[in-house]
């Protein structure tokens, strides 16, 4: 799960079916001091997010198994809302990148 912003809605002309009815955001990703860390994507949301707002997402496969029919065509999926995030610096200082346990 990557962390991202929400830069405004998406509209598409046409859609598969199982996507009718869903929302596309366009999302910025960031890293965990909201700076923006790769490419914009977007995303179906399964939440209520608007512009602004920070959320989690998930891409390629876990993306599609968030949807109603897990093989509907998407690439990354807003999972949640961030309502605070608080990391301790110390944590990052002492384990190297990549070992943070898992929630």
């Amino acid at each position: 799960m990557d962390e991202a912003i929400v830069l405004g809605s998406v509209v598409a002309s046409s859609c598969v079916p199982a996507l009718r009815g869903r929302k596309l955001v366009w999302i910025q990703p960031v890293d965990q001091d909201g700076v923006p860390n790769g490419i914009r994507v977007v995303a179906v949301d399964t939440t209520q997010s608007g512009p602004g707002s920070r959320v989690f997402f998930v891409r390629s496969r876990e993306a599609a198994e968030a949807l109603d029919q897990p093989f509907t065509p998407v690439d990354a999926a807003v999972l949640g809302i961030v309502d605070h995030s608080n990391i301790d610096p110390r944590a990052l200082a002492s384990r190297p990148l990549g070992s943070l346990p898992r929630a």
